[in-house]
């Protein structure tokens, strides 16, 4: 492995102990300082592809294969001992993680839409992992402290400013479905432990929120809870070639809502602006959650802050979101 392999790596351990871990897991940025000053694993992880080498995949694929949620040295024994394994868990997963607490921030954008259209919604999701934002009526919410709207599970809490249009009751859903290029199963057990593995050590309420969140799935996939729309319907696909299909299968009593959180940054320009021109032939609303968002040119707008996406409806900003759900900042 070369020099400048090596050292990138550890440039990009140490970009992550520094911006993106600190406040969020100190474990985590105890461990990615401790691979970024260590050769022997150094050159394991720039032994992968580039797109694999981040530090937020290779500690869960650690985690899911058995690595406690110990010190740096117990990581590093951990590594040398069962490195194979872990390479294998790298290569053959992805950092999908599946934030319910993102339904928070984009309820305001939905009741909108249910407001205008005085119809029911055909929710349609791009990037939907295992679907959790797929079913917004199924949980509850608090905004600022207020009494919770709707009675389902996880109660997902939200700070705001700027006076965003809370709804006072949830929208009518008639029917979910996405596509993603590997949608993932809520109730599989593997699965599961896959997306609790991509939950960063100390994220004890985020945890609990997906645990939450994969119970209600699991609950409508089974029957136990009933709702109009039932369990999402996830396609296998590119978003560009199946975004169409969908939305012709929607219901014809309810409105078609595209909608998305962090998935257009893994998209080059070019597919973002076929995406945006294909969403403008399709007769739909489309709400999206990103750090870009789409001018009227089918232009990516970087947001204000690094930190925050954009939330819009139909390439209009309407606010400055939290990553996780946890900030509304209406503009």
């Amino acid at each position: 492995m070369s020099t400048q392999a090596t050292e990138a790596t550890a440039s990009l351990y140490r970009d992550y102990a520094r911006r993106w871990f600190p406040g969020h897991s100190e474990l985590y940025v105890q461990w990615a300082t401790g691979v970024a000053n260590t050769p022997e694993l150094l050159a394991l992880v720039s032994e992968l592809p580039e797109p694999r080498r981040q530090p937020n995949l290779v500690f869960a694929a650690a985690r899911f294969h058995g690595c406690p949620d110990e010190t740096f040295p117990q990581l590093q024994k951990y590594l040398g001992a069962h490195w194979p394994a872990i390479r294998a868990i790298v290569l053959d997963h992805a950092t999908q993680t599946n934030e319910a607490g993102r339904c928070a921030t984009l309820l305001p954008a939905l009741a909108m839409v249910a407001a205008q259209e005085r119809r029911p919604l055909a929710l349609i999701e791009v990037g939907p992992s295992a679907g959790l934002c797929l079913l917004p009526d199924l949980y509850s919410y608090s905004y600022d402290g207020a009494a919770p709207l709707g009675n389902g599970s996880p109660l997902l809490r939200c700070s705001t400013t700027g006076n965003p249009p809370i709804p006072r009751r949830l929208p009518e859903i008639a029917w979910r479905a996405g596509v993603d290029l590997n949608p993932l199963d809520g109730t599989d057990p593997d699965t599961v432990a896959w997306l609790r593995a991509l939950v960063w050590p100390g994220q004890d309420e985020r945890l609990e929120r997906l645990d939450a969140a994969l119970g209600t799935l699991a609950a409508l996939a089974s029957g136990a809870l009933q709702a109009a729309a039932g369990a999402p319907l996830l396609l296998s696909g590119d978003l560009n070639e199946r975004i169409s299909e969908l939305v012709d299968a929607a219901p014809k009593h309810a409105v078609p809502v595209v909608m998305h959180s962090a998935v257009l940054a893994y998209l080059g320009q070019a597919q973002r602006a076929r995406f945006a021109e294909t969403i403008a032939t399709l007769g739909c609303r489309w709400i999206s959650n990103e750090a870009f968002f789409m001018d009227a040119a089918n232009r990516s707008q970087q947001g204000s802050d690094a930190n925050f996406f954009t939330l819009a409806l139909d390439r209009v900003p309407l606010a400055r979101t939290g990553q996780h759900g946890a900030e509304l900042h209406w503009l």
